[in-house]
């Protein structure tokens, strides 16, 4: 006898980002309107309204969720700096590959810089927030240095960040191994005791 695998019907909320990342991989950042959101996704814009207030918000949801899948999708590879390393320069390989993360991220810098220049995300609290863990049990381990995890994480993001956002502009200078190379020496050395 086989066994037939029931998929998990999406939420309303799964539909709407699912319909945003086509949206933006079809049109394109600037041409995603939540009335062709709710029309992929197969609901009407007040229910859209009801959870997020414009397109910004819905962009920015997508963003998170897409961001934490990539985070998810990386299992750590063991305790210290150099898998804790491994595992940032391999998020970072995926989220620079990430077709809708970067759509968003040189389409639309308006958007993408309030979470460079003035505020943390939630998934940058999410990348800060794993990244601390793994850093404080390399410092139990006695591969990373001491100091508060919480801030040598944020230093890690925005190193990385940095990379990933500066990928198009170094292209002519460093290939995508030679960056996730110079990523890796660059916190290796950040975080060695």
């Amino acid at each position: 006898m086989s066994s037939i695998r029931k998929e998990r019907p999406q939420t309303v909320e799964e539909r709407v980002l699912e319909a945003a990342a086509y949206c933006v991989r079809t049109y394109g950042v600037h041409r995603v309107t939540l009335t062709e959101i709710a029309r992929r996704a197969r609901v009407s814009r007040p229910t859209i309204y009801r959870r997020w207030p414009d397109t910004d918000a819905v962009l920015a949801a997508l963003l998170s969720m897409r961001i934490a899948g990539v985070l998810d999708s990386v299992p750590s590879r063991g305790v210290g700096r150099e898998p804790l390393v491994e595992r940032i320069v391999r998020v970072g390989d995926q989220l620079r590959s990430d077709e809708v993360v970067m759509s968003v991220f040189h389409s639309t810098p308006e958007f993408a810089m309030v979470y460079i220049t003035e505020r943390l995300g939630t998934s940058q609290q999410i990348l800060i927030d794993a990244l601390a863990g793994e850093i404080k049990l390399g410092q139990d381990h006695g591969s990373v240095r001491a100091g508060e995890p919480r801030q040598l994480a944020a230093m890690c993001l925005l190193i990385t960040q940095s990379t990933i956002q500066s990928v198009q502009m170094v292209a002519p200078l460093i290939d995508a191994p030679a960056l996730s190379n110079e990523l890796a020496w660059a916190l290796n050395a950040y975080l060695k005791p």
